[in-house]
């Protein structure tokens, strides 16, 4: 019998799965994509970044939505929205209409990002709270781990339209599990009206808080970086590189299990160094792993085993910076955590898609610019998290 805590992980862990696999279960069929659709690398690359633009953004809306509602209603109307995109993605003719489905697959993925983090600040505060984060991450691993390689297995025995059948199918799944195993963790007298006046004072609170804007810009920073990376790995992998789309998948497996590995010591580092430690320290090796690859890629020391190592370091870094800062930056605004969550998603999302658009015109089927633009994440979030933590972050 799972304990309450374990239960609650697993059952928000299933539920914020729903838009990582979106992403990551279609990664190896892009190059086929690009070939099916008559685009180009830059058009597979939008159906990604018109994703996540359109995540960033509707994270605004679920926040307040779940302060007014509850916890429970947002996410079955992102879940609505989001299997009806899904559809619309498999039945696609051409990429136009691919990128206007994923819009939309972003307007209801978003849903089951910010809410689950909000009930997770409902019942817990603290390092208790990264330990219930950094669970929910470790359910969530089985998407970038297990999804890519499915996508592959799909596109194997069928087209790549047949991945988004699957992604409709787990949606309904996904709503037949908020129903039945997910209660609701906000009580009604403390329910926050939706008024502008009140969406206005706490959006002011939190974007004149240097703590709040600084630990989700280096989050972000941090998240930035894995989203180029998901957007460039499949062509550089693949066409770079030669792997077919199940050795690409392993290769992304590998990274991946370095973040959410390291997630889980992020509590228990918590609890034994102080949060704050445990930022520096995981922006540090961030910081440092990504320009060190940076380094050895210039020099042309980068073959692909290179490549995979230093970035399993590197996320592995990251798995202590991304639970770590999400729940710093929502602790002290309990009152109005869903909207701190769906502001602090937003520009992390919005970060992520920046990086991406910034990326694109380089990329010249090498590395090289996937590793540059990482790097630039590294160092940026290293820049913020010193003056911001050094001194201690309730001083900010």
């Amino acid at each position: 019998m799972l304990s309450p805590f374990v239960r609650t992980a697993v059952v928000l862990g299933l539920l914020a799965a729903v838009s990582p696999i979106a992403i990551d279960m279609y990664l190896p069929a892009l190059p086929t994509i690009e070939r099916d659709l008559g685009t180009t690398v830059a058009g597979t690359q939008a159906t990604m970044t018109a994703y996540f633009i359109a995540f960033g953004l509707a994270q605004l809306f679920y926040g307040p939505m779940a302060d007014r509602y509850g916890r429970k209603p947002p996410i079955y109307l992102g879940l609505s929205i989001f299997g009806a995109a899904t559809i619309g993605c498999a039945l696609a003719p051409d990429v136009e209409t691919l990128i206007a489905f994923r819009v939309l697959q972003g307007l209801g993925g978003a849903a089951v990002m910010v809410v689950p983090r909000a009930i997770i600040r409902d019942m817990y505060t603290g390092p208790e709270a990264t330990r219930l984060m950094a669970m929910v991450m470790l359910v969530i691993s089985v998407s970038p781990m297990l999804a890519p390689l499915l996508g592959s297995g799909v596109i194997a025995v069928a087209s790549w339209r047949a991945i988004f059948w699957v992604l409709a199918l787990a949606t309904v799944l996904s709503l037949v599990l908020t129903v039945v195993a997910q209660p609701e963790t906000l009580a009604r007298q403390d329910r926050v009206p939706i008024r502008l006046g009140v969406l206005w004072a706490g959006t002011k609170v939190l974007m004149t808080s240097p703590v709040f804007l600084g630990l989700t810009a280096v989050g972000g920073l941090g998240f930035a970086s894995f989203l180029v990376f998901i957007a460039t790995a499949p062509f550089v992998y693949q066409s770079a590189f030669g792997l077919t789309p199940t050795q690409f998948s392993l290769a992304f497996a590998i990274n991946a299990l370095g973040f959410f590995a390291a997630s889980q010591f992020a509590g228990p580092l918590g609890a034994r160094w102080g949060m704050e430690t445990v930022v520096l320290r995981g922006t540090f090796g961030f910081a440092a792993f990504t320009i060190a690859l940076l380094a050895f890629t210039l020099a042309g020391l980068a073959p692909l085993p290179v490549i995979v190592a230093l970035l399993f370091c590197a996320n592995a870094a990251l798995g202590l910076v991304v639970p770590s800062t999400m729940v710093m930056a929502l602790d002290p605004h309990g009152e109005i955590a869903g909207l701190a969550s769906s502001l602090g998603g937003t520009l992390q999302m919005l970060a992520g898609g920046v990086a991406i658009t910034a990326t694109a015109p380089f990329f010249d089927g090498t590395a090289l610019p996937m590793v540059a633009a990482i790097a630039a994440c590294g160092a940026v979030a290293l820049a913020i998290a010193l003056p911001l933590l050094a001194t201690g972050r309730r001083a900010a």
